[in-house]
């Protein structure tokens, strides 16, 4: 699928994806793929790269988007998938592949606040991520098993819900609800690995999460 973002004239998008792009058409390939640890297949100028168990075919230098089917053919698996559609998914892959690296995970998770920066965009993510996943989820916990399920995410013992999702390779997010009652509205939290830190931006983390709630509501159109 050819990369169409479809811009407004004056996009606050426009700008940062163009940047990236410069820099990615004007990359080394092979380094791209030893510093991401992402393969690439020099005959066919394409990386694989994958996003919430969506694998992708990558081409260079246009930055093509494609996903992989199952049998490894072009062919649909769950029905959304963001590096082909949306803007925010293409820039965060795109920044990752021309700024960012592979990096070991030590098993902790860190909040956002802990993140660098973090304290200084929270309101934003709060509002953003925590707060859509409560009210989005909070009080729909069997909704968010079977999302989650579908998904491929792991069950976790915290909260009154909880999966990890690998979001992208060796990068793992933990999704945490409480459900709300008569006297307490849901409440959510959200959890990185702690090399997203090493990796990403805080800004780059809002955007992970607001991809990975965008994906479970697409999800959860599908399934019901």
């Amino acid at each position: 699928m050819a990369v169409d973002l479809n811009y407004e004239k004056d996009s606050k998008e426009r700008i940062p994806y163009e940047h990236y792009l410069e820099v990615y058409q004007n990359a080394d390939p092979r380094e791209i793929s030893s510093r991401c640890d992402v393969p690439y297949d020099a005959e066919k100028q394409e990386f694989t790269v994958s996003l919430m168990g969506v694998s992708y075919r990558i081409s260079w230098p246009e930055y093509n988007v494609f996903h992989i089917g199952d049998d490894g053919s072009v062919s649909p698996i769950i029905g959304w998938y963001p590096l082909e559609k949306k803007p925010n998914a293409k820039i965060l892959v795109l920044r990752y592949l021309t700024e960012g690296g592979a990096a070991p995970s030590t098993g902790k998770f860190l909040t956002y606040r802990e993140i660098p920066w973090g304290e200084v965009y929270f309101r934003q993510f709060q509002g953003r991520c925590l707060m859509r996943l409560a009210f989005s989820y909070g009080n729909k916990l069997e909704a968010f098993k079977k999302v989650m399920t579908a998904m491929g995410a792991k069950p976790l013992e915290q909260g009154d819900c909880a999966f990890e999702l690998e979001f992208m390779e060796g990068f793992f997010i933990r999704l945490i609800l409480w459900e709300g009652d008569d006297e307490f509205p849901p409440s959510s939290q959200i959890l990185f690995s702690d090399n997203f830190a090493v990796t990403f931006a805080a800004e780059d983390l809002a955007v992970a999460g607001d991809i990975c709630i965008n994906m479970m509501k697409a999800v959860e159109r599908k399934l019901s």
